[in-house]
């Protein structure tokens, strides 16, 4: 465990959430000695981990000494944190047809309270998603195509607030790290709906984005693809049309679920 962790963590919790990271990463099958050798923990320890996590389902324990793997209350947890962030299966199908037709990984983005979130990604082998714009990264705002959409949603106040918490650091030549300079470009993002990323978060990759705007033409979130540089400027013109073109059908489609929804048990 870091030194440098703040005071009032409790460590036996990080050290239970800490193997539960090793067995996700690892996959079905990881022995108990392989955990703890791993986590740096005793072998005591990590079985009375193990066994307290097969307890609660957040992993199991597989048949035949095959070891172990993630229990069904991860998914139960993910479910949950999806229904959070506003993506149901209809986002799923719209974003993996977006993919599909763009040729390109392509990702749903929320504001979640103060975090730009990746919410939904779809990719292939042929087209994979750019590392690590995994499912709940939620960092380089400034740097990202979508984080930039969302950023130009915010009032001033709350883009300087974020920023200063957030940070902009260099992750290449090309980011931008002024405050000043960032805003010119949001003012224009906010204006065209679109945002551009070029080499910002990584070399040699390029990113476009969109705004999904709800019936009440307030951003409820961002579509965003992403390729290599080289083929970003053979293709430009073509990934901002799908790129705007797949951030309207999700809105429709954001819209049908909402009209299709129940009514609250709580309505009158």
């Amino acid at each position: 465990m870091s030194s440098s962790a703040p005071r009032g963590l409790i460590g036996s919790a990080r050290r239970a959430l800490r193997v539960l990271e090793i067995v996700a990463s690892e996959g079905d099958g990881v022995s108990a000695k392989a955990v703890a050798r791993r986590a740096g923990f005793t072998l005591s320890t990590t079985y009375h981990l193990l066994n307290t996590l097969v307890h609660d389902g957040y992993l199991v324990r597989l048949g035949h000494g095959r070891g172990f793997g993630l229990g069904y209350q991860v998914g139960t947890l993910y479910q949950r944190l999806c229904g959070e962030l506003g993506v149901d299966d209809v986002v799923r199908e719209e974003l993996s047809l977006l993919h599909k037709r763009a040729r390109a990984a392509a990702y749903y983005t929320v504001l979640r309270d103060t975090d730009v979130v990746v919410a939904a990604v779809a990719d292939s082998a042929r087209y994979p998603r750019a590392r690590p714009l995994d499912f709940g990264f939620h960092e380089a705002a400034h740097a990202t195509a979508f984080g930039k959409v969302l950023l130009s949603t915010l009032t001033p106040k709350q883009r300087r607030d974020y920023l200063a918490g957030a940070g902009m650091p260099r992750l290449t030549e090309r980011t931008r790290v002024r405050l000043d300079e960032l805003s010119l470009e949001l003012d224009e993002v906010k204006r065209s709906g679109l945002a551009r990323d070029v080499e910002e978060f990584q070399p040699e990759l390029a990113c476009v984005s969109a705004p999904v705007r709800g019936p009440d033409d307030r951003v409820r979130g961002a579509v965003a693809f992403s390729v290599p540089l080289r083929e970003y400027a053979a293709r430009k013109s073509q990934l901002e049309h799908f790129v705007a073109d797949g951030a309207a059908r999700i809105a429709r489609a954001l819209a049908r679920s909402a009209d299709e929804a129940p009514p609250s048990v709580n309505a009158v």
